[in-house]
């Protein structure tokens, strides 16, 4: 999987309106031709963008990996219950204040509290009102509970567009809809995506068994609330620095996860790593074809995660 994550990450650096050999590539990356046009455009717009893709993508897919453990749901997402729109609410407000360095606190703040507000709405009660195992959850609960807060930080978010001024109303609609063409600064997110895996991967072995139940893992030793806090800061802190970066990206954390339990299986030791990978490869890819299929214009990269998610999505919640 990392040799594919290289190949696609070629393929993203030759591709585009400007043709660029990998001999040209080549020479330039040494130093030899590094004052060509092609070489130019591709080491200062399109490396930096492909960085930024691979970086969102694995983050949304390790915060997509990390809810459906916590939630045992297989149609759990970032998108889908909520946590991307809590933090796409937080980075626009502070965009009204006036206060960029804010951006990051407030995106992790909402999504923190929008999967927070999933968790506790979607959990059910016994009789009176004391708290039942989770496992009598069910699909519907959780999504209908997810819908509701997707619509109330959308409502947010059109409300917050109709007071923006009109110089910052268009950048920000196509930040929303998922654009990585201004994502010229991709280390932050990728020192986020690092962080984010080395603190949940030792974290893999007490996973595994939080996937048999509360219950069994607790039988076993696992500390539950201290992992589940964990995998609530972890997701939130890793979809928040996605959005940041590059906007909304709908089902990226579904539909990677499920890809890669049918081909490596559910061993959290492989899965999460896995993620990473695959979800940058899987952005990248995606970002290309924007950026490619109507060139010289692009089209948002979310619109295409979700042309592809939006199936996926309903092919699952069918067979689920």
């Amino acid at each position: 999987m990392a040799a594919l994550a290289l190949a696609v990450l070629l393929l993203t650096l030759l591709t585009g309106s400007v043709k660029v050999t990998f001999s040209e590539l080549w020479a330039g990356w040494r130093g030899d031709d590094e004052t060509t046009t092609g070489v130019a455009i591709v080491l200062d717009l399109r490396l930096p963008r492909a960085l930024a893709a691979f970086a969102c993508g694995g983050l949304l897919a390790l915060a997509g990996a990390m809810m459906q453990l916590l939630l045992r749901n297989p149609l759990a997402d970032p998108y889908v219950l909520g946590v991307s729109g809590g933090a796409a609410v937080g980075a626009l407000l502070s965009w009204l204040i006036v206060m960029p360095w804010l951006q990051t606190p407030l995106a992790v703040l909402g999504a923190l509290f929008s999967a927070l507000l999933v968790w506790f709405g979607a959990r059910p009660r016994g009789e009176r009102g004391s708290e039942v195992s989770w496992e009598t959850g069910t699909v519907p609960r959780l999504l209908l509970t997810g819908v509701v807060v997707a619509a109330g930080w959308g409502a947010l978010i059109v409300l917050m567009l109709s007071l923006a001024p009109d110089a910052q109303l268009r950048s920000a609609l196509t930040w929303l809809m998922g654009d990585l063409s201004g994502a010229t600064m991709p280390w932050k997110a990728l020192i986020v995506l690092a962080v984010t895996l080395v603190l949940i991967w030792p974290q893999a072995r007490n996973l595994n068994q939080l996937a048999f139940g509360s219950v069994h893992a607790e039988a076993l030793g696992v500390p539950l609330k201290r992992t589940q806090a964990w995998l609530y800061g972890l997701a939130a802190l890793a979809t928040a620095a996605a959005v940041v970066t590059a906007g909304c990206l709908p089902f990226v954390g579904l539909i990677v996860p499920h890809a890669l339990r049918l081909l490596l299986g559910n061993d959290q030791r492989v899965l999460l790593p896995a993620c990473v990978i695959g979800g940058g490869a899987f952005l990248m890819l995606a970002d290309t074809a924007a950026r490619t299929l109507i060139a010289p214009q692009a089209l948002p990269t979310g619109v295409l995660t979700a042309l592809i998610g939006v199936p996926v999505f309903l092919i699952l919640l069918r067979r689920a």
